[in-house]
């Protein structure tokens, strides 16, 4: 017989925890990592991420690399869209579908050569993701490894990003990194170390991730704290990182995307390629599609201060007794002053401008449909 403490997963914690630890973040569990929610609090890292820049500790993400002569159309079979035709160091969002259709995991892939590929996962989905993509290369000459385990990723976001990383010592680019454009990438080096810089990111606002070995990302995340004093870098935790993306109208897994949503529920249609020649998991029943009456993703906003959080539920009026919609992902807006909210409704309620209501703990809630995101940065 086992102790119930034995059948619980290992906690894993970042290669920078010390860091943090040293910091004074708060910690959660994120998909069995230790990791930092906040250090100050979440309205400050917030507003620091839109007004200047904000350090993000992202190592738990999982990293896949795919590799071999047939690794373009391996991932064209594998992913809803056509990877093949990115270009060397371009970066594309897809979508890992199971047979039904429905969302195993959303993912961005790197084009690192001309027959390698990087695939970057969420972390509560790494091995589910990992399973499917072996799963599937049982047919193509590639190799499909997980390097999850080997590479620490840091994000520098805001508007001062690309400032900081030029400040920053020991820090290389083969390259001019300001001309780089949205979802590219380049090579580059930190004190010699290879990194992988890309022009991404899940705030909403300018910034890049950084990609390098474990045992150099401690000292990388230093440099770029000193870096980003004289600029208003402050480290910041998973709550704000929440707000912002749901700022920014971006899908989180496992609040508007799961096994059974269909990408065209979630506004993702446009991401699953029906036009590529070639056949994919779940490509019949994304050509069927969803049924008519299932219900869609859509951004509503209320007045007010009391905002709407996942799983409350969405009415077509004051009265109505059934629910019509839930609510995936709901705060009051750190950058707009009011309660935003995204949700999945019934068709007829997904119009702009329709008025539902939200059931507040009790209390029913005006709220008006609006279009995605919310927040878009000036440029």
């Amino acid at each position: 017989m086992t102790s119930a403490s034995e059948n619980q997963p290992e906690e894993r914690f970042s290669p920078l925890h010390q860091a943090h630890v040293d910091a004074g973040a708060s910690f959660t569990d994120f998909a069995g990592w230790q990791m930092p929610v906040r250090y100050s609090s979440d309205l400050a890292e917030h507003h620091a991420v839109r007004s200047a820049a904000g350090l993000f500790d992202l190592s738990h993400m999982a990293e896949i690399e795919v590799s071999g002569p047939d690794a373009g159309a391996y991932l064209d079979f594998a992913l809803a869209g056509k990877l093949s035709a990115i270009d060397l160091l371009q970066a594309k969002y897809s979508l890992l579908l199971n047979e039904a259709g429905g969302i195993i995991d959303d993912v961005v892939v790197y084009r690192t050569g001309e027959t390698s590929y990087l695939v970057v996962a969420n972390a509560g989905n790494r091995f589910a993701a990992v399973e499917a993509f072996t799963a599937r290369a049982a047919r193509f000459d590639v190799t499909v490894t997980d390097t999850s385990d080997d590479v620490a990723l840091i994000a520098v976001q805001g508007p001062n990003a690309l400032a900081i990383l030029q400040a920053t010592a020991g820090f290389t680019v083969d390259g001019d990194l300001e001309p780089l454009k949205y979802y590219r990438a380049m090579r580059g080096a930190f004190n010699g170390i290879p990194m992988l810089i890309a022009r991404t990111g899940y705030t909403g606002e300018d910034g890049f991730e950084l990609y390098i070995d474990v045992p150099h990302a401690l000292a990388l995340w230093e440099a770029l704290a000193a870096a980003g004093e004289a600029h208003g870098l402050v480290p910041a935790g998973l709550a704000s990182r929440d707000t912002l993306r749901l700022e920014a109208g971006m899908p989180l897994y496992g609040h508007e995307l799961g096994t059974k949503t269909f990408p065209a529920q979630a506004g993702l249609g446009r991401v699953v390629n029906l036009a590529k020649e070639t056949d994919f998991i779940g490509r019949a029943a994304s050509e069927e599609g969803p049924s008519a009456d299932a219900r869609v993703l859509v951004g509503l906003v209320a007045e007010g201060k009391r905002a709407g959080r996942a799983d409350y539920a969405i009415f077509a009026s004051a009265e109505a007794t059934e629910p019509a919609g839930v609510i995936t992902s709901g705060a009051l807006s750190p950058t707009l002053g009011h309660p935003i909210a995204m949700a999945y409704v019934a068709p007829s309620l997904a119009g702009q401008g329709t008025q539902v209501y939200v059931d507040v703990r009790g209390t029913r809630i005006p709220a008006t449909v609006t279009q995605l995101p919310f927040y878009k940065r000036q440029k």
